[in-house]
This record gives structure tokens, C-alpha cells and sequence, in this order.
């Protein structure tokens, strides 16, 4: 796999100088029991502020479902969006949407360009990853299924990497960006148990989880020896 910097919930692809984030699903928090000392806008931004920090990305590539109400948004919701833009601006990088399957009312929300897909500066086709892209790449970064790995108990947000996984380019399926999703377990999962169809064989997908206390990323074994293993 080329350079790619594992982060929490995100990716730094430092041949692109972009950081990658999927699944914001803002107003998620409306309907959830989870409650966080900060509110919901201020998380998202002071997670995305501290990796544009460490980053200083040129561009911030936001890959689908940036919203989470297919049919309505409100002034807040539309507040919190424009405080993730902003807070782009400042670190000096480009906020790039991507629409995903929640994201039917984004194009009326967010002023510039919402695309389906998005090409990196190194050729990596950014996309949500509920429906098959259009553009062939050497890598495709999604989101949508929200990959955590079950770790002694606790579930841990994970990126999942398949080498080659799909039309001969490799596949990063990125964990949700917000923290009010719960996400899916991914330890005992086959193909058929994922939405997107980007994953075709789930067996040689790696977890990759990043231990924020000792500051590394950890590599699992591919799912299909998880599922032996457990």
C-alpha cells in the first residue's frame, strides 16, 4: 500500500496532501442517546481542526453522507456545515463535498460543487461507496459502512484495506467521522453482510486501528483469518 496516514476516524493521503473523512451524518445527534460534553457541530470541528493541525492538508475531502435527514435540514444543521467549511478555510485547505446516499438535500445546503466522486491529486478516486463508482483508479477510498473491529469488548472505529480488492485497485473503508454512530462490527462479516460493492470479497480485508494513547496504528489480520481466529 502507498503512504497513507491512519488516523481515528480519518485518512492523510500525503502524495494527494488530503484529508479524507466520511459519514458526518450531521443532525445524527437529534436522534441519538449519546450525549457529549461538547455539542455535536463543535465535535466534528475540533476533530477536523486538530487533523488539519497536524496535516495542513491542501485540500479536506468530505465522502458522503455528510447529512444525515434525507428530507429536511435545519438552521443548526446548515451552522455546523458552515463551521466545518471554516474551519477548513483556516487551516488554508479546500473542503471538497462528495455526495452519499443521505446527501439528498446537501447540493441546497452547501453553496460550491457537490460531486459524486472526486480524483485526488495522486489519482485516488474518492466516492461514498454505496454504488459503484464510475472511475477505475489504483485506489479507492469509501465510506458507508461504518467498519469498527471488536477488540476484547470494545468496539473500535477501523480503517478496513483491501489490496486489490476491487477492479484491480485497492480499497480504504473509512469508519464514520462522528462519534453518534455506533457502527458495525465488522470481525465476523462476509461480502454479503456489506453495503457497498466496492467490497466483492471480504476475506482480505485488514482492520487497521489507530491506538490514539501510544500514538501507532495496529494492524489486524484479514477478516477471513479473524473469523478463524475467534
Amino acid at each position: 500500500m502507498t503512504r497513507v496516514s491512519v488516523r481515528e476516524r480519518a485518512l492523510f493521503l500525503p502524495d494527494a496532501a488530503a484529508l479524507v473523512l466520511a459519514d458526518l451524518h450531521v443532525g445524527r445527534a437529534d436522534a441519538s442517546a449519546v450525549d457529549f460534553p461538547l455539542g455535536e457541530g463543535t465535535d466534528l470541528a475540533e476533530r477536523l481542526r486538530a487533523y488539519c493541525g497536524e496535516f495542513a492538508p491542501d485540500e479536506v475531502v468530505f465522502a458522503g453522507d455528510v447529512l444525515h435527514r434525507f428530507d429536511r435540514v435545519s438552521e443548526r444543521h446548515v451552522a455546523a456545515l458552515e463551521t466545518l467549511a471554516e474551519t477548513c478555510d483556516d487551516a488554508g485547505a479546500d473542503p471538497v463535498f462528495v455526495a452519499g446516499n443521505h446527501d439528498t438535500m446537501l447540493a441546497e445546503v452547501w453553496s460550491g460543487d457537490v460531486h459524486d466522486e472526486y480524483r485526488l491529486a495522486d489519482g485516488t478516486l474518492v466516492c461514498h461507496g454505496h454504488r459503484e463508482p464510475d472511475g477505475d483508479a489504483d485506489r479507492y477510498v469509501v465510506g458507508h459502512d461504518h467498519p469498527t473491529l471488536s477488540i476484547e469488548g470494545r468496539r473500535r472505529p477501523c480503517v478496513l484495506y483491501g489490496p486489490d480488492a476491487y477492479r484491480g485497485g485497492d480499497v480504504l473503508m473509512l469508519p464514520a467521522f462522528t462519534r453518534f454512530a455506533a457502527g458495525v462490527e465488522v470481525n465476523r462479516m462476509r461480502a454479503s453482510d456489506f453495503q457497498s460493492p466496492l467490497v466483492t470479497d471480504a476475506d482480505d480485508f485488514r482492520p487497521l486501528v489507530r491506538d490514539v494513547e501510544a500514538a501507532e496504528t495496529l494492524t489486524f489480520p484479514p477478516l477471513g483469518e479473524l473469523r478463524r481466529l475467534l
